[in-house]
């Protein structure tokens, strides 16, 4: 541990003892120098290399001055906060960084004008040494958050994003389960507070800059009393005192968004209101070795409640995620983002259907009858051959597909282990209508006219034409055409220009009128 000058005098960050480490934003990425305080774990390192633009060395307290000085010289610019306001907003902004409270998102550290600007709020970094929630601070930073996004905006927003995250984690510091009552009465609590003193701050620059928004005097009125001493009579002042407002100047502040590697930066490991994935993930050790160790969350539990820290951080179901949502959502100016979507519960697969003596004697796949159909067409100067097997119930049950041409083994080993694949799922009752849906339309070559079938005249692809003649003959010929009619010509065509046959030149080459010489020798010429 090193203790490095931030080479930023006059600030907070002189003096700050540093550590050096190699980290990279992402596996794929190449590692680069970053230094960054000496306590914060390696997943900060990881964020403050995803954060800082370019490949090179990046410290910490050179690309959080960056864009502080930046806020604060354009505070100043456009009038938007006297001097001795801006430098004030600076110092704030240091100290939220410093003690992980706040931070904004990845937009602002990477000057990026064209994304729309947010603000996080670490809601475990409010606790106290007591185990209570200092709201006082929690309310003092959102109005800091608001007015560093007034100025990344230029004052011309009507719409600010400030938010919190890693509801989870304080609850679990709170000793309190995501999915309880209790649990629920925090939550609202603090979106109340946290709506309450951000419309305070955008009154306040209403009062400079002028009002836009009549004050908002309608909303639920927070639980009379929560878990957190003092929660739930903070959070009732400051929606009161937002009230009294004359006007504000945005219609709204408060919004859950997406996180990004600002969160890990400060340490949040749950974004917005979601409950917690777990007390436990992989990481490296000291030795390099993976293993399974406690989330920064479950750390931070474990010093208030002990051994029950672990249950506390235990994966929810969704049910209990959507209740703290409701609780939430009256104060919210924005809808909360929607949550990654789960993969379905594995479920057993019907069984095959059963198979048919006769066609098992005669070497036919089970349970189909003898009978079928066979089209031969030319997809864009492709032949294909497409066989549909009927079952003995009158349905399909089977498919055969194959495309002459010049394709390798690798293409037409890929295409009979897709035809494999689909008569799997019909054995096992995926409807036909699936497969159409996802297969018409792909775009990938021979594309372009069909010969030889008066119904589809022209196709984007083998597998577009295959399917919509399969529609037309087992889902109702009309119907199939009105779902999935023919395409555009064009884009047939626009995808037929993609074949190895017909590319041009891939730049603009001014071809001589005459051939080489090379070409010229190669004509016949008569010998006497």
């Amino acid at each position: 541990m090193a203790r490095i000058m931030a080479g930023v005098s006059g600030t907070s960050w002189e003096g700050l003892a540093l550590r050096r480490a190699r980290a990279a934003a992402d596996p794929d990425s190449a590692p680069r120098a970053v230094a960054l305080p000496a306590s914060w774990e390696d997943g900060a390192a990881e964020a403050l290399a995803a954060l800082a633009p370019g490949s090179g060395p990046v410290s910490l307290p050179a690309l959080a001055e960056d864009w502080i000085g930046r806020l604060a010289a354009r505070a100043v610019s456009l009038k938007l906060l006297e001097a001795a306001e801006a430098e004030a907003l600076a110092r704030a902004l240091r100290a939220l960084l410093l003690a992980r409270r706040g931070a904004p998102g990845a937009s602002l550290w990477r000057n990026d004008a064209k994304a729309e600007p947010r603000f996080v709020l670490n809601l475990p970094a409010f606790l106290d040494e007591a185990g209570g929630f200092d709201h006082a601070a929690y309310a003092a930073a959102t109005g800091t958050a608001v007015r560093a996004l007034e100025v990344a905006t230029g004052g011309k927003a009507t719409r600010l994003r400030v938010g919190f995250a890693d509801l989870a984690g304080l609850l679990a510091a709170l000793g309190l389960a995501y999915d309880s009552a209790e649990a629920r009465d925090v939550g609202t609590c603090l979106s109340a507070l946290t709506r309450g003193a951000a419309e305070q701050a955008s009154a306040a620059l209403a009062e400079r800059l002028g009002a836009r928004e009549p004050a908002a005097l309608l909303w639920p009125a927070p639980p009379a009393r929560c878990a957190v001493p003092g929660l739930a009579a903070a959070a009732r002042r400051a929606l009161d005192a937002a009230g009294a407002t004359q006007g504000l100047r945005h219609a709204g502040c408060f919004a859950l968004t997406v996180p990004d590697a600002a969160e890990a930066l400060l340490g949040i490991e749950t974004g917005g209101l979601a409950p917690a994935q777990g007390a436990t993930r992989l990481a490296r050790d000291e030795a390099g070795r993976v293993a399974e160790q406690p989330t920064l969350a479950a750390r931070r539990a474990m010093a208030w409640q002990g051994e029950r820290a672990m249950a506390l951080l235990a994966p929810m179901p969704d049910s209990a995620r959507e209740a703290m949502e409701a609780a939430i959502r009256p104060y919210l100016h924005a809808a909360s983002p929607v949550p990654a979507a789960r993969p379905l519960p594995a479920r057993p697969l019907p069984p095959p259907r059963p198979a048919a003596a006769h066609g098992a004697a005669h070497g036919t796949a089970p349970g189909l009858a003898r009978h079928g159909q066979v089209w031969r067409v030319v997809v864009g100067g492709h032949r294909v051959t497409l066989r549909a097997t009927h079952a003995a119930t009158g349905g399909l049950a089977e498919i055969g597909l194959s495309a002459g041409g010049k394709e390798g083994s690798g293409s037409r080993g890929l295409l009979e282990g897709l035809v494999r694949s689909v008569n799997i799922g019909l054995a096992r009752g995926v409807p036909l209508s699936d497969y159409v849906g996802s297969f018409a339309y792909a775009r990938f070559g021979p594309a372009g006219a069909v010969e030889g079938d008066p119904e589809i005249l022209c196709a984007t692809s083998v597998l577009d034409w295959a399917f919509r003649r399969l529609a037309i003959a087992h889902l109702g010929g009309e119907e199939a055409r009105r779902l999935w009619p023919d395409p555009s010509p064009e884009e047939c065509a626009a995808e037929a220009a993609f074949t190895p046959g017909d590319r041009g030149p891939m730049l603009p080459l001014d071809l001589p009128a005459q051939p080489s010489p090379a070409a010229r020798r190669r004509t016949l010429r008569l010998v006497g």
